[in-house]
């Protein structure tokens, strides 16, 4: 036996008995309409959100919002991109993508989070290297809170799964905020059904 397999098997004979996880508790949810308080608690993180009625919109928010834009790269069939996704894409090729677009599976009313999988994403490296982050969402998708998300198949079923709120920021010891210090500058989404 090597030592890294004596130092495992002593591992795995010290580990305590499994048990059952605990139920996760659903506290009572505050009154209000969902996009609403999705909408205040993504603006308190510094995101926003804009409507759109067709594809056609969305592709017009983003050529008039991001005009100075040279790479886009789009993980939604319909909305233009001028780098092409697919699962074969090497990350590291996201480097210089000005703005990602994907679609959020749902939406978290309580905190203003949009959840995402490997599904959505296609390419998981989209939601961190791109300067901004737009996401089409449907407001019909919004959830609660977070009790709600753990109870969720796809949030079991996902390889990979990530909740994003607002863009990246930090803030030094003096209180001055920077945005997009470790992703994305600026997020972005966009109410479509």
């Amino acid at each position: 036996m090597t030592t890294r397999e004596a130092f495992l098997s002593k591992i795995r004979a010290a580990q305590p008995a499994s048990r059952a996880r605990p139920d996760v508790p659903v506290f009572p949810a505050p009154a209000g309409d969902l996009k609403a308080r999705f909408t205040a608690a993504l603006a308190a993180m510094g995101g926003t959100c804009v409507e759109a009625a067709s594809l056609s919109d969305v592709n017009a928010l983003i050529a008039s919002r991001f005009a100075d834009a040279k790479v886009t790269a789009s993980a939604v069939p319909g909305v233009d991109g001028t780098r092409p996704l697919s699962p074969d894409t090497v990350p590291a090729s996201l480097q210089d993508v000005d703005v990602g677009i994907v679609r959020g599976r749902f939406g978290v009313a309580e905190t203003g989070s949009v959840w995402f999988s490997e599904q959505e994403y296609v390419v998981n490296a989209i939601g961190y290297l791109s300067q901004h982050l737009v996401v089409l969402l449907d407001p019909a998708l919004l959830v609660e809170g977070l009790q709600q998300v753990y109870r969720r198949d796809d949030f079991a079923s996902a390889r990979y799964a990530v909740l994003v709120t607002g863009p990246s920021a930090t803030a030094d010891i003096e209180g001055v905020l920077i945005r997009g210090a470790q992703g994305v500058r600026s997020l972005t989404v966009v109410w479509l059904a």
